[in-house]
């Protein structure tokens, strides 16, 4: 059994503010030790439950945020950035590097929504997203991308409001809040000795889930993507495909998630690029 996890760093115990999670500050230097305490919980969990490899994708901001010489030594950790499947790279892999379950860890609801940190991908710029008319987080958009491939999310961490995002697109899998939200830069969070326990517990008792099924061809996905000001909207239609149907809105549709994906982060990409300092 091989288990991926995708991890991210909004949601992770203790985070509440962007200093938390903005690399090189001194409060990103202190929640690194939690957010690497929440990934290394799942790990143990996962080798508890019977996984014979487990892989960590780190999928927050540089992707250079995770203490490895922290980690079980059992684990490996993919770090860096410029993958091709950036959050969930590695599930596209066949034969003896195939994976069997992922494991959304510290993650959190999407733009335009309550929620700690609240976002999509974008940390602001970007107001909501929506996939076929459903609003979406990163959990729903890279939901959709793992199921191209046949392989299930198995568990779910981050802030209370995130885990009622998953039972929309993971109702099956397990879930962890490790804090409760309060607003976007406030919440009632549980020590780390707790959420190490209830993550880990939570990750053994997932392992039983990692079982690949037939890939899910869900598509076509219409993405649409809303900014917070129309000069954005323009930038994005710089990518093919991509056309602004409303003053501060684009929308483009693929036929399947993992093109999908890529048109998402190409639009990102530019946006951030046109992104003025002091007017955004």
């Amino acid at each position: 059994m091989k288990i991926l996890i995708s991890a991210d760093m909004e949601g992770a115990t203790g985070v509440t503010w962007p200093a938390d999670v903005l690399p090189g500050t001194p409060q990103w230097e202190r929640c690194r030790a939690m957010f690497t305490s929440d990934v290394n919980a799942a790990v143990l969990g996962f080798f508890d439950g019977g996984a014979d490899e487990v892989l960590i994708n780190e999928a927050h901001w540089s992707m250079r945020n995770l203490l490895l010489e922290q980690l079980d030594e059992r684990a490996e950790m993919l770090t860096g950035k410029h993958k091709s499947l950036s959050m969930v790279e590695g599930v596209q892999h066949q034969g003896e590097q195939a994976v069997d379950g992922i494991a959304f860890v510290g993650y959190h609801t999407g733009a335009g929504a309550d929620g700690v940190l609240a976002h999509t991908y974008l940390a602001n710029s970007l107001t909501g997203v929506w996939i076929n008319g459903v609003r979406a987080s990163e959990g729903l958009l890279n939901s959709h991308v793992v199921a191209e491939y046949g392989v299930p999310v198995v568990l779910v961490t981050g802030d209370d409001l995130t885990c009622e995002d998953a039972l929309g697109y993971a109702p099956e899998a397990l879930k962890v809040a490790v804090k409760d939200h309060v607003s976007r830069y406030a919440a009632i969070c549980r020590t780390p000795a707790r959420t190490a326990a209830d993550i880990r517990a939570a990750a053994k008792e997932a392992a039983a889930l990692a079982v690949r099924h037939d890939p899910v061809r869900g598509g076509p996905f219409t993405v649409e993507m809303e900014f917070d000001a129309a000069h954005l909207a323009m930038s994005a239609t710089v990518v093919p495909g991509v056309r602004q149907h409303a003053e501060r809105k684009v929308k483009y549709t693929s036929e399947t998630m993992y093109e999908g994906i890529r048109t998402f982060k190409a639009v990102t990409t530019i946006v951030s690029a046109a992104v003025e300092e002091q007017y955004g």
